[in-house]
Protein backbone atom coordinates (compact mmCIF):
# COMPACT_ATOMS: atom_id res chain seq x y z
CA UNK A 1 0.00 0.00 0.00
CA UNK A 2 1.45 3.33 -1.01
CA UNK A 3 0.86 6.12 1.43
CA UNK A 4 2.05 9.68 1.91
CA UNK A 5 2.89 10.89 5.41
CA UNK A 6 3.78 14.48 4.48
CA UNK A 7 2.08 17.05 6.69
CA UNK A 8 1.53 20.78 6.57
CA UNK A 9 0.79 21.59 10.23
CA UNK A 10 3.69 22.83 12.34
CA UNK A 11 2.21 21.90 15.74
CA UNK A 12 4.19 18.88 16.94
CA UNK A 13 1.41 17.18 18.92
CA UNK A 14 -1.06 17.67 16.08
CA UNK A 15 1.42 16.16 13.62
CA UNK A 16 1.70 13.05 15.79
CA UNK A 17 -2.09 12.87 16.25
CA UNK A 18 -2.56 12.95 12.48
CA UNK A 19 0.24 10.44 11.95
CA UNK A 20 -0.92 7.74 14.42
CA UNK A 21 -4.14 6.50 12.77
CA UNK A 22 -2.59 6.68 9.30
CA UNK A 23 0.45 4.74 10.52
CA UNK A 24 -1.62 2.13 12.35
CA UNK A 25 -3.67 1.45 9.23
CA UNK A 26 -0.50 1.39 7.12
CA UNK A 27 1.11 -1.48 9.07
CA UNK A 28 -2.05 -3.28 10.28
CA UNK A 29 -1.90 -6.13 7.73
CA UNK A 30 1.88 -6.55 7.71
CA UNK A 31 3.48 -9.35 9.72
CA UNK A 32 7.06 -9.29 8.42
CA UNK A 33 9.36 -7.58 10.90
CA UNK A 34 11.70 -6.16 8.26
CA UNK A 35 8.80 -4.62 6.31
CA UNK A 36 7.18 -3.05 9.37
CA UNK A 37 10.43 -1.57 10.66
CA UNK A 38 11.65 -0.30 7.29
CA UNK A 39 8.28 1.26 6.51
CA UNK A 40 8.03 2.78 9.99
CA UNK A 41 11.46 4.40 9.56
CA UNK A 42 10.50 5.77 6.14
CA UNK A 43 7.10 7.06 7.34
CA UNK A 44 8.59 8.82 10.37
CA UNK A 45 11.24 10.42 8.24
CA UNK A 46 8.72 11.63 5.70
CA UNK A 47 6.26 12.95 8.28
CA UNK A 48 8.74 14.63 10.63
CA UNK A 49 11.88 15.12 8.53
CA UNK A 50 14.07 13.57 11.25
CA UNK A 51 17.79 13.55 10.49
CA UNK A 52 18.07 9.82 11.31
CA UNK A 53 15.51 7.10 12.01
CA UNK A 54 16.71 3.57 12.67
CA UNK A 55 15.93 0.36 14.48
CA UNK A 56 18.33 -1.86 16.36
CA UNK A 57 17.18 -5.39 17.18
CA UNK A 58 18.37 -7.54 20.08
CA UNK A 59 20.37 -10.50 18.81
CA UNK A 60 23.18 -12.46 20.47
CA UNK A 61 23.41 -10.05 23.42
CA UNK A 62 23.88 -7.03 21.14
CA UNK A 63 21.75 -4.50 19.36
CA UNK A 64 22.14 -5.15 15.64
CA UNK A 65 21.27 -2.50 13.05
CA UNK A 66 17.96 -3.26 11.36
CA UNK A 67 16.21 -1.53 8.46
CA UNK A 68 16.79 2.18 8.60
CA UNK A 69 16.67 5.50 6.79
CA UNK A 70 19.95 7.34 7.11
CA UNK A 71 23.42 7.67 5.72
CA UNK A 72 25.60 5.93 8.32
CA UNK A 73 25.09 4.11 11.60
CA UNK A 74 26.65 1.99 14.29
CA UNK A 75 25.83 -1.61 13.47
CA UNK A 76 26.50 -3.43 16.78
CA UNK A 77 25.88 -1.95 20.22
CA UNK A 78 26.48 -3.66 23.57
CA UNK A 79 23.92 -3.56 26.36
CA UNK A 80 24.39 -0.40 28.43
CA UNK A 81 26.64 1.27 25.82
CA UNK A 82 25.68 4.70 24.53
CA UNK A 83 22.11 5.96 24.37
CA UNK A 84 20.71 2.92 22.52
CA UNK A 85 22.38 0.36 24.76
CA UNK A 86 21.31 2.26 27.88
CA UNK A 87 17.67 2.45 26.71
CA UNK A 88 17.86 -1.33 26.14
CA UNK A 89 19.44 -2.07 29.54
CA UNK A 90 16.99 0.18 31.41
CA UNK A 91 13.97 -0.74 29.23
CA UNK A 92 12.90 2.89 29.10
CA UNK A 93 12.77 5.80 26.68
CA UNK A 94 15.75 8.14 26.81
CA UNK A 95 15.49 11.74 25.63
CA UNK A 96 18.96 13.23 25.19
CA UNK A 97 18.88 16.96 24.36
CA UNK A 98 22.64 17.13 23.69
CA UNK A 99 24.38 13.89 22.67
CA UNK A 100 27.80 15.33 23.52
CA UNK A 101 26.70 15.49 27.17
CA UNK A 102 25.65 11.81 27.34
CA UNK A 103 28.29 9.62 29.06
CA UNK A 104 29.66 7.05 26.63
CA UNK A 105 27.72 8.34 23.64
CA UNK A 106 28.64 6.50 20.46
CA UNK A 107 29.12 9.14 17.76
CA UNK A 108 27.82 7.54 14.57
CA UNK A 109 27.58 10.89 12.81
CA UNK A 110 29.12 14.22 13.65
CA UNK A 111 25.83 15.83 12.51
CA UNK A 112 23.85 14.28 15.37
CA UNK A 113 23.04 16.81 18.10
CA UNK A 114 20.10 15.33 20.04
CA UNK A 115 18.54 11.87 20.24
CA UNK A 116 15.53 9.93 21.46
CA UNK A 117 15.60 6.15 21.87
CA UNK A 118 12.41 4.18 22.52
CA UNK A 119 12.50 0.46 23.38
CA UNK A 120 10.30 -2.04 21.54
CA UNK A 121 8.79 -3.88 24.51
CA UNK A 122 6.98 -7.19 24.01
CA UNK A 123 6.04 -9.67 26.75
CA UNK A 124 8.22 -7.82 29.26
CA UNK A 125 11.31 -8.05 27.04
CA UNK A 126 13.11 -5.43 24.97
CA UNK A 127 13.07 -6.74 21.38
CA UNK A 128 14.89 -3.73 19.97
CA UNK A 129 15.00 0.05 20.04
CA UNK A 130 13.79 2.85 17.81
CA UNK A 131 16.59 5.41 17.51
CA UNK A 132 15.89 8.92 16.18
CA UNK A 133 18.54 11.61 15.91
CA UNK A 134 18.23 15.29 15.09
CA UNK A 135 20.81 17.68 13.77
CA UNK A 136 19.40 20.32 16.16
CA UNK A 137 20.01 20.60 19.91
CA UNK A 138 17.00 20.10 22.19
CA UNK A 139 14.80 18.72 19.40
CA UNK A 140 13.01 16.12 21.53
CA UNK A 141 10.71 16.51 24.51
CA UNK A 142 7.90 14.76 26.38
CA UNK A 143 5.57 15.15 23.40
CA UNK A 144 7.97 13.07 21.29
CA UNK A 145 8.40 10.58 24.14
CA UNK A 146 4.63 10.09 24.52
CA UNK A 147 3.81 9.66 20.83
CA UNK A 148 6.88 7.63 19.90
CA UNK A 149 6.05 5.24 22.75
CA UNK A 150 2.57 4.93 21.23
CA UNK A 151 4.12 4.20 17.84
CA UNK A 152 6.38 1.48 19.25
CA UNK A 153 3.37 0.00 21.09
CA UNK A 154 1.53 -0.24 17.75
CA UNK A 155 4.57 -1.95 16.22
CA UNK A 156 4.88 -4.50 19.03
CA UNK A 157 1.13 -5.22 19.00
CA UNK A 158 1.33 -5.81 15.26
CA UNK A 159 4.46 -7.96 15.27
CA UNK A 160 4.83 -9.67 18.64
CA UNK A 161 1.29 -10.64 19.71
Amino acid sequence: MESSFKQTTTDKAERYRLFLPQFELFISDEKEEISVLANTAAALREAFNFFWVGFYLVKDEQLILGPFQGSAACYRIRRGKGVCGTAWAEARTLVVPDVDQFPGHIACSSLSRSEIVVPLLAHGQVRGVLDIDSDQLNSFDDTDRHYLEEITAIITQTLYK
